[in-house]
């Protein structure tokens, strides 16, 4: 199985190798005092500025329908099992996935380049010549949902007002802007300090929603409210029970509806998401075609349970999609804030008792790879000794690393498969020795005979299953460990206020991740920022420079370098416990909907590509 939360995370929101990349262009290399119509980190734009739609996009696909599905991947204050707010960008509550539908960014990703975007709001983007202010021309004919224009003014307001109070995956990418001025109404001026990395503009182009200044008046942007919050975007809220469903409806007179970056986009008359507090309830709902779309990320689900009726009669279609071609992360973080995690020694014994090619054989029908990586999946993954150019970025903070960063790059050693390696149980017990921790009268006590315990903090029974085993392991070493299993509501605070000893976690990266995103996962200025994706709370200088270094690369080879450094010294300190990764989406469907092949290298936005094929409905009986 996988986890179930796995979030794009654009500052952040697969595994294949990314692309290779000429690093003739760089964001750096752009004309600057030019207005340009797209921009991206590394490479040659694809689509030129007269270019009428994208690749993977299907105008000639009719539109119509229901989607109503169970969503793979979130971000933001974001949860599938239920919602009571539909404020999606800031910390405070709970919301739906996708409200990002409903609301409009400066600028559109391709999901076949790797971070290529072209204008949405903005019709150009002109960079100056310090690189430090970035101008965009908004487009005359942008509007909100009551008519009302999109102007500079709401473009301004909605990054300081972000940058403020706005979700830390938002905050993170704005905190090093200056400012953000309305030239005039059509043009807004978006300026850094000089401390962004070379790529932040990126993450705020086409993540940050641009909201309604004169809307939210004396409202405050932090209320948790179920009050439809005015957009701009190709879909609106349209109908919802709190906790329960959300009907996102398309716009009929959606203001950038021909535009090159939405033509042949977004299909579905409804998109609607159902809320369940458990996976198989939601596996029922879908069995009986109350939910017409799900992502399968339980192996022995996959393998064993769909030879329900639907599915014999050829209702239900099963298929395989290629992961994307991006760095992904599954891992449990361990808790450094807690004095009992704090020593590196601690936490790989930890790992050596995790016996995945047991796991993998006897729960997950062999469906899995193990990771090593932090960018599993990515030729930022380390492997063997450091090369050339990893060990020029490393040398200078050789003072500042464990030694052990400058050797092989580390695995998870491979298990006998028996569940009871006595070659782990030995290696962990070193581990815990040299961490100070001493086994006596069967538990594992530090000094002052307190007993190691661990915590697993899950939202799911399902989770119980796999860390069952790995439970009995730990507890023959001493360790007393507990399942707390958690309802939804106090899962999202207690992950968000970093209340936990340990937990699982799934990423996945942009294909070349930014500085600010790096930041925010493994920087210690996020370490004790509450709703931070650096959920271990890893604070390394040595680790610090790292990412600092990656930040600054100006090619694509640098970067590669820089972030296969950072990830041997993560591997190292083991703050984050590697799991497992597949190679492709295992996805199930009611068989009444159309998509186009192949799907788009870097995103699988379902929801947006896929379109309801009345025909193939009208056969099975779901027209």
């Amino acid at each position: 199985m996988r986890f179930s939360r796995r979030e794009f995370v654009k500052t952040a929101a697969g595994a294949a190798l990314a692309l290779p990349f000429s690093g003739r262009i760089s964001l750096a290399s752009n004309p600057a005092e030019t207005p340009l119509h797209g921009i991206s980190s590394f490479g040659e734009l694809k689509y030129t500025a007269d270019f009428r739609q994208f690749d993977f996009a299907s105008p000639e696909a009719p539109t119509g329908g229901t989607f109503n599905f169970s969503p793979s991947n979130w971000g933001f204050n974001q949860n599938t099992q239920t919602f009571n707010t539909l404020n999606s960008f800031v910390l405070q509550g709970e919301a739906p996935p996708r409200m990002e539908l409903c609301f409009d960014t400066l600028m559109s990703e391709a999901w076949d380049e790797p971070d290529a975007l072209y204008g949405l709001l903005a019709e150009t983007v002109t960079i100056s010549a310090d690189r430090n202010t970035y101008r965009f021309a908004l487009r005359s004919q942008a509007r909100f949902h009551d008519g009302s224009p999109v102007t500079a003014h709401d473009v301004a307001w909605s990054v300081l007002t972000l940058k403020e109070d706005g979700h830390p995956q938002l905050a993170l990418d704005l905190i090093n802007v200056s400012q953000a001025i309305a030239i005039d109404d059509r043009t807004v001026e978006i300026a850094f300090n000089g401390k962004q990395s070379d790529r932040a503009i990126l993450a705020i182009a086409s993540t940050l929603p641009v909201f309604s200044r004169a809307w939210f008046g004396d409202r405050k942007i932090v209320d948790v409210t179920l009050e439809v919050i005015l957009s701009s975007g190709r879909y609106e809220v349209k109908d919802y029970t709190a906790g329960q469903h959300i009907v996102y409806g398309r716009v009929a007179d959606y203001w950038g509806r021909d535009l090159p970056v939405s033509h042949g986009l977004d299909h579905f008359e409804e998109v609607r998401i159902e809320f369940f507090r458990e996976r198989q309830a939601a596996f029922e709902a879908f069995k009986k075609g109350n939910i017409g779309w799900r992502e399968e990320f339980t192996a022995k689900t996959w393998a064993t349970e769909y030879d329900f009726p639907a599915r014999q009669e050829g209702k239900v279609r099963l298929a395989e999609f290629p992961e994307e071609r991006i760095p992904s992360m599954q891992a449990f973080a361990v808790n450094t804030r807690r004095d009992k995690f704090a020593h590196p020694a601690t936490r790989q014994a930890i790992a050596r008792l995790f016996d995945f090619e047991w796991t993998n054989r006897n729960l997950f029908f062999d469906a899995y790879l193990r990771s090593d990586s932090l960018f599993e999946g990515s030729d930022f993954k380390a492997t063997g000794m450091p090369g050339e150019a990893e060990l020029a970025i490393l040398e200078p903070l050789r003072g500042l690393l464990d030694p052990a960063t400058f050797g092989e790059a580390v695995i998870q050693p491979p298990t006998d498969g028996t569940g009871r390696d006595r070659r782990m149980f030995r290696a962990a017990d070193r581990l815990f020795a040299l961490a100070g921790w001493t086994k006596r009268n069967g538990r594992m006590v530090n000094e002052v005979g307190e007993q190691l315990s661990i915590e697993f903090l899950i939202d799911s029974q399902v989770f119980e299953r796999i860390l069952a085993p790995y439970s009995e392991n730990l507890r023959i070493m001493g360790v007393a460990v507990e399942l707390r299993q958690v309802d939804p509501s106090q899962y999202q605070s207690r992950i968000e206020a970093h209340d936990f000893d340990i937990m699982m976690v799934a990423y996945n990266f942009q294909a070349n991740p930014t500085g600010e995103s790096l930041r925010q996962f493994f920087h210690s200025s996020s370490a004790n920022r509450n709703g931070s994706k650096n959920h271990p709370g890893t604070a390394d200088p040595g680790i610090d420079a790292l990412v600092e270094k990656a930040s600054q690369a100006g090619s694509r080879e640098e970067l590669v370098a820089a972030i296969r450094a950072l990830d041997r010294a993560l591997r190292v300190g083991q703050y984050w416990i590697p799991n497992w990764h597949a190679a492709s989406h295992r996805v199930a469907c009611w068989d009444m909907f159309g998509w186009k092949d192949p799907k788009p290298d870097y995103a699988f936005p379902v929801e947006r590509l896929w379109w309801f094929d009345e025909t193939r409905a009208k056969a099975i009986g779901r027209a």
